[in-house]
């Protein structure tokens, strides 16, 4: 078996066969959704998650190999390659290893070691270096030439000769690691010129904890700390457990030289092995920090881009604000802008009356279905105001949050869907459009910029934008798109589509008129084969030429559905919700060698529901009617909330008013719970209570205990 698919398959408990047959997917161009969704046989059922790590491991390892590659390369050019060396650097599979085994090769700049060795003094660490009972002055004495001078200087080659070379031994290193990994502790101290502005990092002032204990979130905000120019950090064990360690691998006996190894021993450490260490760790801790919270934000994102549609409906958007006023904007069904203009019910000009009566009008002549309102300065004042309001019909109002609305409105793509309208505008019709289709919406915006990370600007970027990037094309292909009303934008996250592909179809549609059948895709320009395969399942066309273009069947699969149908005497659509008809079908009748039992269940799912938003259904939420600001809370209050952030130490909870209150991690369950996720989701209504109000710092404390939820 080939060794990368051996170790794939032992890191992601993964059977060799699915992962080579995952593999060739891939290589093939088949894009992750689709692959999760329509090539269960293929892989065996494996989820996006495990399929995502296959494709990781093997990343991983096959730039490894590459490196390997390079390694022995460079070896072999300087004419050093031995059999052993080459077979030892091919059967490694840890990166450290690697990179431990290449260090005394690897090309540096001239170090104090190689000035001494330049000079001459190489032979005599070689005699100092085996221990034995030498006269050292006499035989040091016969090294000295131009450029050394003196026994001493001598001696200190010697000592910058042995230092280099132990700490270029791959047990020394290895033994120092694993010291490191099991007692390291990472330790952080205000630069005392800065204490006064480094007030907000006041926690980490003197600071110190096991490295393998620290939070991620700690981890980088020492890390924040330090970048800044406020803290100094360090990471190590018990600099004599590392000695210990050392000197039983090198120092071998109570003389001259052994004094001059041991003291070689200790400058190595301390000037080479620890600083080279403790890079690994900081570089290890933090990549492991970023995980930590890129994952707390994709979890987050993948949760409102879930969260539950209003639907096509028409809706009347507010985005509330006291001097300013409230711009106000009706869209229709679609989402295209039908009015705008502006209304000043609150101080300082209080135009109640004339506010009430623009938006009873608005309502009427709109025929609005619901009113979207975004949650920033002045939102619970304007809800209670759209309240008081008699319309001729009954209206649903929805808080809605505005994270990210801004950078919206002042992107190139608002301006190039509103390009006569200014920003207030746009942000209005953003925080209507979230009301209708929280994912068509929140696609074209940086996804940094919505509100629901932890410490994002601190994390590898690209590391970030990759994971986003999945969670945005994992939430789109998993809740389908409407071919005719879809945007560019949110086309773009399509499997297989991408930026090109989505403008080509958009342009074609405006061009044609709508899709009638999945078949037209393929007169889109460039839109070919492979990229229609990989597609046209997750693309959805209502009241088209054939009722499963509406479903998740993909095109490849139509003439199985026609052979159930005709196996019944019925027409195909016929099948479609009809679940006495689809209950009688035996599933094994249609097995053969491109299909099995896990997308005929698909199939028959699918049949069952067409069309149907997988995401849940919409509530409102109502807070207390008496809270509107900080001052008007009371420790001990029970509130309604509802979570609009979560964190690895606690979960952000919206209770009406323009602060939100945090439930730190310990405060959310009766039992010990290591992660908030356990018990919260992003939306989830909740009751909470007022714990502690610092007016000053605008910070609330809250707690879910003894509450019943």
């Amino acid at each position: 078996m080939d060794k990368k698919i051996e170790l794939i398959a032992a890191s992601t408990l993964v059977s060799p066969r699915q992962i080579i047959n995952t593999l060739e997917l891939f290589d093939g161009g088949a894009t992750l959704p689709f692959v999760a969704r329509y090539r269960k046989e293929k892989t065996g059922g494996l989820d996006e998650e495990q399929l995502e790590n296959i494709r990781k491991q093997n990343e991983y390892l096959t730039e490894l190999i590459s490196r390997k590659e390079s390694i022995i390369g460079v070896i072999e050019k300087q004419g050093l390659l031995t059999n052993e060396l080459k077979f030892q650097i091919e059967n490694t599979w840890d990166s450290n290893t690697l990179e431990d085994i290449y260090l005394p090769y690897k090309p540096k700049k001239r170090t104090r070691a190689s000035i001494a060795k330049e000079k001459g003094l190489e032979p005599l660490a070689e005699i100092i270096f085996k221990q034995q009972d030498i006269d050292i002055q006499t035989i040091a004495s016969g090294y000295l030439n131009d450029d050394v001078k003196s026994i001493d200087e001598a001696l200190e080659g010697v000592n910058d000769i042995i230092a280099e070379k132990i700490s270029e031994n791959p047990s020394a290193r290895e033994r120092v690691r694993n010291l490191f990994a099991d007692e390291a502790i990472i330790s952080s101290r205000v630069i005392k010129s800065k204490a006064s502005e480094a007030v907000k990092y006041q926690d980490y002032f003197d600071f110190s904890q096991k490295l393998d204990k620290c939070p991620s979130h700690r981890l980088l905000a020492i890390r924040r700390g330090e970048k800044e120019g406020y803290l100094r950090v360090d990471i190590s064990p018990v600099e004599e457990n590392a000695l210990k360690r050392l000197k039983y691998l090198f120092v071998k006996s109570k003389n001259k030289c052994g004094d001059i190894v041991e003291a070689a021993m200790k400058d190595s450490y301390s000037r080479l092995i620890k600083p080279s260490i403790e890079n690994e760790f900081a570089s290890t801790s933090k990549t492991l920090a970023d995980i930590a919270a890129i994952d707390v934000f994709t979890n987050n994102l993948r949760q409102l881009l879930l969260a539950p549609p209003y639907g096509k409906k028409r809706i009347l958007g507010i985005d509330p604000g006291y001097r300013t006023g409230c711009k106000v904007v009706c869209i229709d069904e679609q989402g295209d802008l039908l009015h705008n203009e502006t209304i000043h019910p609150h101080k300082p000009q209080e135009e109640t009356s004339l506010a009430m009566k623009k938006l009873s009008s608005l309502v009427s002549s709109y025929k609005i279905d619901a009113v979207a309102i975004g949650n920033g300065t002045a939102s619970r004042e304007t809800e209670s105001f759209v309240k008081r309001i008699k319309f001729d019909r009954e209206l649903q109002v929805f808080v809605v949050s505005e994270d990210g609305a801004s950078v919206y409105s002042a992107s190139s793509v608002a301006r190039e869907e509103f390009p006569q309208y200014d920003v207030t505008v746009r942000g209005a019709v953003s925080i209507a459009r979230r009301l209708m289709d929280p994912l068509a919406e929140l696609v074209k915006i940086d996804p940094k910029s919505i509100g629901v990370g932890q410490y994002q600007h601190d994390v590898d970027q690209k590391l970030l934008k990759d994971s986003l990037d999945r969670v945005v094309e994992s939430a789109v292909n998993s809740v389908g798109v409407n071919l005719n009303t879809a945007s560019k934008h949110l086309l773009n996250y399509v499997s297989g589509l991408g930026p090109a592909l989505a403008k080509s179809i958009v342009d074609y549609r405006s061009q044609n008129g709508a899709f009638k059948n999945r078949k037209l895709l393929l007169k889109v320009p460039r839109l070919g084969a492979k990229a229609y395969e990989q597609c046209a399942g997750f693309l959805r066309i209502a009241d088209g030429d054939n009722p499963l273009d509406n479903t998740a069947v993909h095109p490849e699969s139509y003439h199985i559905v026609q052979k159930m149908a005709k196996d019944l005497g019925v027409k195909p659509n016929e099948l479609i919700d009809n679940t006495e008809l689809l209950k009688s079908i035996n599933l094994n009748n249609y097995v053969n060698d491109e299909i099995g039992l896990p997308s005929l269940n698909d199939i028959i799912k699918e049949l069952e529901k067409p069309d149907r938003d997988p995401r849940k259904a919409i509530k409102v939420m109502e807070f207390d009617k008496t809270i509107y600001k900080i001052d008007d809370l009371v420790v001990g209050m029970e509130l309604p909330g509802i979570v609009t952030n979560i964190t690895n130490f606690g979960a952000f909870v919206d209770i009406g008013i323009k602060e939100n209150g945090l439930v730190h991690v310990s405060q959310i369950a009766e039992r010990f719970i290591s992660n908030p996720a356990e018990e919260l989701s992003l939306h989830q209504h909740l009751k909470v209570k007022i714990v502690e109000v610092d007016i000053e710092r605008k910070r609330i404390q809250l707690s879910m205990k003894g509450i019943k939820q």
